[in-house]
């Protein structure tokens, strides 16, 4: 098994192969947060397309039920209250143009929805948050027992090196 970088996993790695892999990571990120916010904003067209359609459904209610709807309802008040026909037809009119604010209505629902989305937005928020934590990034301390083995092993190296010097 071997890291991203082709060098064994668990062996010592340079600076340099660090700063590569660490490079190679970054682009990754952005590339994933670019494909993100052409999903997001694929998304975001997606609603404004539904809002459209919601306006056109509702312009092609009002025109194609109209006739019909004030006929009925004109000639059901008419037999209901028993009020003067042109009344009645005035009354059926106020309701059709009722229904078409009603759809109109909920077509400005989609098309607040897809405003609001906000998908590109996200991601670059999201890509500064992370760019930010990168530039604050520092080295984090061992844990305690972690520093109690390395100096350890400092000292064990030093014992070897002055045994070295005095026996040469």
């Amino acid at each position: 098994m071997s890291a991203p970088d082709g060098s064994p996993v668990g062996a010592e790695r340079s600076i340099g192969q660090l700063f590569a892999s660490a490079t190679t990571e970054m682009s990754a990120l952005v590339h994933d947060e670019i494909a993100l916010a052409k999903a997001q904003l694929k998304q975001d067209v997606k609603r404004g397309a539904v809002s459209g359609g919601m306006f056109s459904v509702a312009g092609a209610v009002l025109v194609f039920s109209l006739p019909m709807l004030s006929f009925a309802l004109a000639y059901g008040i008419r037999t209901w209250s028993d009020w003067n026909l042109a009344v009645c037809f005035l009354l059926s009119f106020a309701a059709n143009v009722l229904v078409a604010l009603v759809l109109a209505l909920i077509g400005v629902v989609f098309a607040k929805k897809a405003q609001n989305g906000k998908g590109p937005q996200k991601v670059a928020a999201s890509m500064k948050e992370t760019a930010g934590v990168l530039q604050n990034a520092k080295p984090h301390p061992r844990p305690g027992n972690d520093n109690k083995v390395l100096e350890e092993r400092v000292r064990e190296t030093k014992a070897i090196e002055a045994v070295a010097r005095s026996s040469s």
